[in-house]
C-alpha cells in the first residue's frame, strides 16, 4: 500500500498556491511546476439544523430526504446534557440519539453534534423543555444551588447553565460527558463533521443578559449585567486589585474613597450607569465591561480547551466550533444606550475604540479566542446569526445587524479564523429579502459555511426550499478531477467530509492529473502542475482536503 500527502499553502479568500515538490522515489515525477492565483470558492458547508427534538420520526425521514436531494451536506443536533445524564452523574443514555444519528446516516448525511450544556426552553424559538441535570445543583457539597447560578442586576437567578465563575467545579463533568459521548459514537467518526461545544445560554458564548428569569431585558432592550453572585463579586475584586495592585491605587484610578476591597461591587445602579455613559467615560465603567467581557471570553478559553482535551481519540481529528450571538440591536442608539446590549451580554469590552475596523467594531478580542488556537493543531470555527437581517437603524431597536454580520466577517478574516454563518431567527429563511441578504453576505464577505435554523423550515416547499436549493447549487465548493485518463476532461469528486473531497478510480497506464475547482475554467488548478502519480495499472484513492489544499494519493 502506497501513500503520498502533498501540501500547499492556502491564504484567506485569494489563494495563492505554490508546490514545492521534493524527490519522491519513482512514485511521483514533475511535470511541471506552476503558481496560480485563483479565488476561493465561498460555501464549503451548507447544513440544516435538526428539531430540537425529534417526535415524529416519519416526518423527521421525509425531510432528511428532502434535505439530501437539495446537496445539504450534514444535519446539527443538540445533544443535550439533561436528556442524557439526567438519571445521575455519569449515568449516560445515549438511546434517543442512536437513533437520530442512524436516521441521518441512513439519508446520506452526516451529522454535527452539539454538546448542548445549557437548557432547552426559555429562548426564542425553543419547542422542547429540558433542564440541565437537575442533580448539579445539589452535587457540590458546600455549594448551594444559587451559588451555582448566574445572579443579575435585578437579583434574579438564571438556572439555563451553571455560571462561568463555577467553571473549577463543573468542567470535571463536562469533560466526562464528553468523553462519553466520544467513546459510544467513534464508530461514527466518519460522518461527523464538526463537534459543536456549547458555552453558555442557547448555546452561545454569552451572558443570559436577555433571557427569561429577568424582566423587561428582552429584545430590543439594553439587557441586564449577570455578575451580582457573591462569586461573580469576588471575581472582580481579584480581577482589580491585580490589575491596580492596592486600595489606594484602584481610588486613585477610579476616584472613589473605598475603605476595604469588599466595597468593590458591580454598578448599583445599572440603568443609570448605562444611561450616564459610565461604561465609556469612567475608569471604573471601562473597568467593569472589561472585567465583565474577559470572564467570559476566559470561560470560552476553558470550555474549547476542555473540548480538545476530550476530544483525542476518535474524534481527534474532527474540526471544532463554538457560536457568538449576533446582539444587533441598540448598536446605533445616539445616546448612552449604544452598544449596550452587547455589554450586557459580554460580547465586547467598552475601553477600546468599537466602532474602528482594526478593533472588528469591538469584536477583535472575542474573535481572538478562535485565533488563538490558529497554530494549536485544532481546527477552531467561529458561527456567528443573523445574516438574514436587515438593518433598522431607528428607535426603538437601533439595530445594525446587516453591519455586524459585515463586520465579523471582516474581522474574522483579519485574525484567519474561519467563520461560518446562520439565521437568527426561523422566519428569515422563509422569505426572499432574508435570502437576499444571506446570498449577499457570502458574494461579499468571508464566511465558509451556512447552517439554517432548521430543517423543517427549508424542506416543505415554499421559498426556503426553493432559495435554499438555489444557494446549494450557486454558491457551494466543487471540485473535479481533470487528467489523462479522462483526457483532461472533468470527473466530479464527491465530498465525503466537510472540507475533504475523494474518487476511487482504476487507471491501466502511467498518467498526470489536476484537481480543479471549477469544471468552466482551466486556470483554476489545485495545486497546480501535472502529476505523473501511477506506476502501472492499480486502483486509486485520490482525497483532496479543501483545507489545507493537500492530495492523498492511495494505491489499493
Amino acid at each position: 500500500m502506497l501513500q503520498l500527502k502533498q501540501y500547499v499553502k492556502k491564504t484567506p479568500r485569494s489563494l495563492f498556491h505554490r508546490l514545492n515538490l521534493f524527490a519522491l522515489g519513482t512514485l511521483l515525477t514533475l511535470a511541471s511546476l506552476v503558481s496560480i492565483s485563483t479565488q476561493a470558492a465561498d460555501v464549503r458547508t451548507t447544513n440544516v439544523m435538526a428539531p430540537l427534538e425529534v417526535w415524529d420520526w416519519n416526518s423527521f425521514d421525509q425531510e432528511l430526504a428532502t434535505a439530501k436531494a437539495m446537496g445539504i451536506d450534514a444535519v446539527s443536533v443538540d445533544v443535550w446534557w439533561g436528556k442524557v445524564e439526567s438519571a445521575g452523574d455519569q449515568i449516560f443514555d445515549w438511546s434517543y440519539y442512536d437513533t437520530v444519528v442512524q436516521h441521518i446516516e441512513n439519508a446520506g448525511l452526516r451529522w454535527v453534534p452539539i454538546m448542548s450544556f445549557h437548557q432547552c426552553g426559555g429562548n426564542v424559538g425553543d419547542t422542547c423543555d429540558i433542564p440541565i441535570p437537575s442533580w448539579v445543583w445539589s452535587h457540590y457539597s458546600g455549594t448551594s444551588a444559587n451559588e451555582l447560578r448566574y445572579r443579575s442586576e435585578q437579583g434574579n437567578y438564571s438556572v439555563e447553565t451553571v455560571s462561568l465563575w463555577q467553571d473549577s467545579l463543573v468542567l470535571s463533568e463536562y469533560h466526562e460527558f464528553m468523553d462519553a459521548f466520544e467513546q459510544h459514537f467513534a464508530a461514527k467518526a466518519y460522518l461527523t463533521d464538526e463537534i459543536n461545544i456549547s458555552m453558555g445560554p442557547a448555546g452561545e458564548l454569552r451572558y443570559p443578559s436577555y433571557n427569561s428569569h429577568d424582566s423587561g431585558t428582552g429584545y430590543p432592550t439594553r439587557g441586564a449585567f449577570q455578575s451580582y453572585s457573591e462569586v461573580a463579586k469576588s471575581d472582580f475584586r481579584q480581577w482589580t486589585q491585580t490589575k491596580y495592585g492596592s486600595l489606594s491605587a484602584i481610588n486613585n484610578a477610579w476616584g472613589f474613597s473605598l475603605g476595604s476591597i469588599n466595597q468593590i461591587n458591580p454598578p448599583s445602579n445599572a440603568d443609570s450607569f448605562i444611561a450616564n455613559s459610565e461604561q465609556y467615560n469612567t475608569v471604573y465603567g471601562r473597568d467593569f465591561v472589561r472585567w465583565y467581557h474577559e470572564a467570559l471570553k476566559s470561560h470560552g478559553q476553558r470550555m474549547m480547551d476542555n473540548a480538545i482535551s476530550a476530544f483525542d481519540a476518535a474524534f481527534g481529528g474532527v474540526e471544532l466550533g463554538f457560536k457568538l450571538p449576533g446582539v444587533h440591536w441598540q448598536m446605533g442608539s445616539p445616546n448612552g444606550y449604544n452598544r449596550s446590549a452587547e455589554f450586557a451580554a459580554g460580547l465586547i469590552p467598552s475601553d477600546v475604540d468599537v466602532n474602528s475596523t482594526a478593533e472588528a467594531h469591538g469584536y477583535a478580542s472575542m474573535i481572538g479566542l478562535a485565533a488563538s488556537y490558529n497554530n494549536s493543531g485544532r481546527h477552531i470555527i467561529l458561527h456567528f446569526t443573523a445574516l438574514e437581517m436587515d438593518n433598522q437603524n431607528w428607535a426603538p431597536q437601533y439595530s445594525k445587524a446587516e453591519d455586524l454580520v459585515f463586520w465579523m466577517g471582516s474581522g474574522a478574516a483579519a485574525q484567519g479564523v474561519e467563520i461560518k454563518g446562520e439565521n437568527a431567527l426561523s422566519g428569515g429563511v422563509s422569505s426572499n429579502a432574508g435570502w437576499d441578504n444571506i446570498e449577499n453576505v457570502f458574494n461579499f464577505s468571508s464566511y465558509s459555511g451556512l447552517t439554517v435554523l432548521r430543517i423543517g423550515n427549508v424542506t416543505h416547499g415554499g421559498s426556503g426550499q426553493s432559495r435554499y436549493s438555489s444557494f446549494v447549487q450557486n454558491y457551494h465548493d466543487r471540485w473535479y478531477f481533470s487528467g489523462t485518463p479522462n483526457s483532461w476532461g472533468v470527473w466530479d469528486l464527491v465530498q465525503v467530509s466537510s472540507t475533504k473531497w475523494q474518487m476511487t478510480h482504476y487507471f491501466n497506464a502511467n498518467g498526470a492529473f489536476r484537481i480543479r475547482h471549477s469544471n468552466q475554467n482551466w486556470n483554476e488548478a489545485y495545486p497546480g502542475g501535472n502529476w505523473n502519480i501511477w506506476q502501472g495499472a492499480g486502483t486509486y484513492v485520490i482525497t483532496f482536503d479543501a483545507r489545507d489544499n493537500s492530495i492523498d494519493v492511495l494505491k489499493l
